[in-house]
C-alpha cells in the first residue's frame, strides 16, 4: 500500500489535500493523472448504463436539498454512529470499529459511555444560523432520484421497469475515515435506482436482484479487477441499512484487508412511500385493478468512484524486474499513448514527432516526452499506465514508419504513420 500511495503522489494521481497548510485529515486531491483516471471510469460507467441501455436515464440532482428530504428518508433519525471518547486524549472513536480496549492514539483504556453521533454534515442556508435555516450536505445520491421520480417519469415517458442513474458527490461526517482514499468524508458515487413493479411473489424481485448482482461482477471485470479477489457478502438483518430488505456487499481484498467495494440493495418501496403520499406510478397497460396505481419497488446497485480508483490501482500495480508497470485497461489509462522524438535536438525528427502528436491528440489523450534517454521515457510511461509509446526516429524520415512499443510486453513493431489513429483506436476505443 505504501508503494501505491508513493506512486500516486510522485506521478500526480492523488495528492494530500491542502498540503501547503499542513493538510486536512483524510482529504485528498486528484492530480492530473488521477483526474483523467476518475473521468475515464465515470465515462465508461455512463456509457455502459445510460447511453447503451434503453431502460435507464440519467439525472444530476442538487447536493443541498430541502431538509425535509432527509427527515422523510430516515437519515436525520437513524444516520448515527455509536461513539466513545477517550478520557486521556479526548478523541472520539466508533465503538463498533475499535479493535482493542486501548485508545489507538494515547494507549489509555478509560472511555466515556457510548453516545449517538449523527454523521450528516450540517450547514445553514441564508444569513441566520437557526433551526429554520438548517440544511444538510447529502449523505447519498439516491434521494435525488427518488424525489425527482415523478418528474423523470413525466418527461422521459419511461415505463416500469426502468432505472435512473446518477454520478455525484456525497458527504458523511465519518468519525474514523482512513486507509488512503478508501474511506473519506467527501466521496463520489455512481448509482442506479432500478424501479420494478410491486412483487407478487419473492422471485419477482429476487430475479432482478440476481441480474444486477451478475452485472456488477461483469463491471469489475471490465475495469480490470480479478473476480477471484471479489467475494459476495450478504449483510445480516441486524447490520443492514434501515431501508433495505436485502443487501449484498461486494468485498475486495485490499492490501489493508478485505473491505466493501460496492453494494447492492433491495430498498422495497420504502423511499417512494415516504416521499409520495399517493402512488406516483400509474400502469396504463394493466387492467384496472389493485396495482393500476402503485409505489414501485427499487433495486439499488451502487459503485464508489474513489474505491474503484483504489481497487484498480491495487490490481494494476506490478513490479517487473527494475521497472514498475501500472497495467491499467487501455481505455482507462490517463494517456492512451505517448509520442517521443528519438532525439530532441534534431529539428526534422522533433518536428515530425510533434506533427504526429498533434494529429493523435485531436481524438485521444496523448503524452509528449522528449526528456532524457528513450529507456527512461519508456519506464516513466510504464509507471503511469500508458499502453503504447510511439518513437519517431531517423527511419521515420525515410519510410514514414514509427516504432510502437506495448507497455505490458515491452515488444516493439514498426507501424505506418498513417495507420496510427486506427491502430491506437482499435486497442483503446472502448470509451469512444
Amino acid at each position: 500500500m505504501e508503494k501505491i500511495i508513493s506512486l500516486c503522489k510522485r506521478r500526480g494521481f492523488v495528492f494530500p489535500g491542502s498540503e501547503i497548510y499542513g493538510g486536512l485529515a483524510n482529504s485528498w486531491d486528484y492530480g492530473p493523472l488521477g483526474a483523467e483516471l476518475r473521468n475515464n471510469i465515470k465515462q465508461l460507467w455512463w456509457n455502459r448504463y445510460v447511453h447503451r441501455r434503453d431502460d435507464i436515464v440519467g439525472l444530476e440532482a442538487a447536493i443541498i436539498m430541502n431538509p425535509k428530504v432527509w427527515e422523510q428518508s430516515g437519515h436525520v433519525a437513524t444516520f448515527n454512529d455509536l461513539l466513545i471518547e477517550c478520557k486521556g486524549c479526548h478523541q472520539r472513536f466508533d465503538q463498533e470499529k475499535m479493535e482493542s480496549g486501548k485508545c489507538p492514539l494515547c494507549g489509555k483504556e478509560k472511555f466515556t459511555e457510548p453516545k449517538l453521533f449523527n454523521t450528516l454534515f450540517k450547514t445553514f442556508i441564508g444569513t441566520v444560523e437557526d433551526a429554520k435555516s438548517t440544511a444538510y450536505l447529502r449523505p447519498e445520491t439516491a434521494q435525488g432520484m427518488f424525489v425527482d421520480f415523478k418528474q423523470v417519469l413525466d418527461t422521459s415517458r419511461k415505463t416500469v421497469p426502468f432505472g435512473i442513474a446518477q454520478i455525484g458527490k456525497a458527504f458523511r461526517n465519518e468519525i474514523t475515515p482512513g486507509n488512503f482514499i478508501f474511506r473519506t468524508r467527501e466521496f463520489e458515487q455512481m448509482e442506479i435506482e432500478y424501479f420494478i413493479p410491486v412483487p407478487k411473489i419473492e422471485s419477482d424481485w429476487q430475479d432482478v436482484f440476481e441480474i444486477w448482482r451478475k452485472e456488477m461482477h461483469s463491471w469489475t471485470e471490465a475495469i480490470g479487477i480479478n473476480t477471484e479477489h471479489i467475494r459476495d457478502y450478504e449483510v445480516p438483518e441486524t447490520e443492514r441499512a434501515h431501508y433495505s430488505k436485502k443487501t449484498i456487499d461486494f468485498m475486495y481484498e485490499f492490501p489493508f484487508g478485505e473491505k466493501e467495494l460496492y453494494g447492492l440493495a433491495y430498498r422495497t418501496d420504502f423511499d417512494l412511500k415516504n416521499h409520495f403520499p399517493e402512488p406516483p406510478y400509474r400502469d396504463n397497460h394493466s387492467p384496472v385493478g389493485e396495482h393500476e396505481s402503485y409505489w414501485p419497488h427499487v433495486i439499488e446497485p451502487t459503485w464508489g468512484v474513489d474505491r474503484s480508483v483504489l481497487a484498480i490501482l491495487c490490481e494494476a500495480y506490478t513490479e517487473d524486474g527494475d521497472r514498475v508497470v501500472l497495467k491499467l485497461k487501455p481505455y482507462l489509462a490517463p494517456y492512451k499513448a505517448a509520442v517521443f522524438p528519438l532525439v530532441s535536438n534534431k529539428p526534422d525528427i522533433a518536428g515530425k514527432a510533434r506533427e504526429i502528436y498533434d494529429t493523435l491528440r485531436k481524438k485521444y489523450a496523448i503524452a509528449w516526452d522528449d526528456r532524457g534517454n528513450i529507456g527512461k521515457r519508456y519506464y516513466s510511461q510504464d509507471e503511469i499506465g500508458t499502453p503504447y509509446c510511439i518513437t519517431v526516429d531517423y527511419q521515420t524520415l525515410e519510410d514514414d514508419t514509427v516504432t510502437v512499443r506495448a507497455r505490458d510486453s515491452a515488444q516493439q513493431e514498426r507501424i505506418k504513420v498513417t495507420e496510427l489513429p486506427e491502430y491506437i483506436g482499435s486497442r483503446v476505443g472502448m470509451l469512444s
